[in-house]
């Protein structure tokens, strides 16, 4: 070989390097921040990440939420960036069980993430490993009228029984015990997982919304035993099928209902239709059954495809990410709650109260939208409406969904 083609083979392999040196410096992330609170949040947390590793440039590529749904599959596939938003449990299974994403047990295990999210954990984890990491989530429970409660004698109830008889004290005293709109139907998702994930616990509640238990199982059927005992005495709002969840806020602002369950996104136009906090109380959906207490908390999380060209970055990002500083700054923008349980706590009370129940919780369920297949989604949320209008059809909606579960995860 002569010198000039030496070195032009030298010239090309320092190319090379050159080229591959650049790959390892950039971090792809593809996302679906594309709301204004989200996308300062990921610029944020980019700009904060390249601050503290130099050597790394951050490009974030923002995609609409549909748009983001429809291609996601096909980039992981064909053309898959180094980060990738999503949300945990059962929707990320099917990434899962695809091998597209990275299996990053590692990260959990050097930054001590079993013990800083471990409310998270078990929503992370299938087949014993962890998939992502969550960054940001946000409560549900019981929001309540203090003032109603006090003027009617009723101490905030710690379980079932508790529930059921405060119910029967604010409907004798005039007053619907519980505000809904189910007309979008999404809010029925949040009653059933509540009564199962208290009934049975969190794991049936995964296995349930994963096709793995039938609908017709006498264990659905104790839910709907339970709820019964709201549905029959005409515990919720009588007009709830023809209105959505806002057009309930102001039934329970008049004092006309006095409890509602619901995510913390309520309490804003809560608050704007005049309640205060001296009114405006929040309690932790209370215990039936001696499980664990799980809680419904969606979940917004990274992971890292497994086709991923620069892993040894995006692995110091999950770290970066699951950090409690940057946690706490990052759903100070977003309004929501730090899943690391070492963050700050909020100043806001609901907040600060939704992010000790959340810190301790058995596990998280992603609600039933989210856990379910978007066709059994539709389906179950259509039969529990059905069912709190008409609560004898409860049988013909079991069946009824029985045979979409069937249908679906053949």
């Amino acid at each position: 070989m002569t010198m000039r083609n030496k070195a032009r083979l030298s010239a090309l392999a320092l190319a090379g390097l050159a080229w591959v040196s650049a790959q390892a410096g950039t971090l792809v992330i593809n996302t679906d921040a594309s709301d204004p609170a989200p996308k300062a949040a990921w610029d944020a947390m980019a700009k904060g990440f390249m601050a503290a590793n130099p050597d790394v440039t951050v490009k974030i590529n923002t995609f609409d939420h549909e748009g983001f749904k429809t291609s996601i599959r096909n980039f992981l596939t064909a053309d898959p960036p180094d980060i990738v938003t999503w949300y945990a449990g059962n929707r990320m299974a099917p990434f899962v069980n695809a091998n597209l994403f990275e299996d990053v047990s590692d990260v959990w295990a050097k930054e001590g993430l079993n013990d800083k999210l471990k409310s998270a954990s078990a929503s992370m984890t299938i087949g014993g490993k962890k998939w992502g990491v969550p960054y940001t989530y946000y409560q549900w429970g019981i929001y309540y009228r203090k003032d109603i409660f006090a003027k009617n004698g009723i101490a905030v109830p710690t379980d079932w029984k508790q529930l059921v008889a405060a119910s029967a004290k604010l409907k004798a005293a005039g007053v619907t015990p519980f505000a809904i709109g189910t007309k979008a139907l999404w809010p029925t998702g949040g009653w059933f997982d509540y009564l199962n994930m208290r009934v049975n616990g969190y794991e049936f509640h995964m296995d349930l919304t994963s096709g793995k238990v039938p609908y017709t199982d006498k264990r659905v059927n104790e839910v709907f035993d339970r709820w019964d005992e709201l549905t029959k005495p005409g515990y919720f709002l009588a007009n709830h099928a023809g209105i959505d969840w806002q057009d309930a806020v102001p039934a329970f602002v008049k004092g006309e209902a006095a409890m509602y369950l619901m995510g913390n996104f309520a309490v804003d136009p809560m608050k704007k239709a005049g309640l205060t906090e001296a009114q405006l109380g929040f309690m932790q959906f209370p215990k039936i059954n001696n499980v664990p207490m799980a809680e419904d908390a969606p979940t917004d999380t990274i992971h890292i495809p497994a086709k991923a060209k620069n892993k040894a970055d995006a692995r110091r990002f999950l770290a970066y990410a699951a950090s409690a500083k940057v946690q706490t700054e990052v759903n100070a923008i977003l309004g929501q709650l730090p899943v690391n349980k070492d963050a700050t706590r909020p100043t806001d009370v609901y907040l600060k109260d939704g992010f000790a129940m959340l810190s301790g919780a058995y596990a998280l369920g992603q609600f039933y939208d989210r856990d379910a297949p978007a066709e059994m989604a539709k389906a179950g949320m259509e039969g529990f409406q059905r069912y709190m209008i008409k609560p004898e059809s409860r049988k013909e909606v079991l069946e009824r969904l029985e045979q979409v579960r069937a249908r679906v995860y053949k």
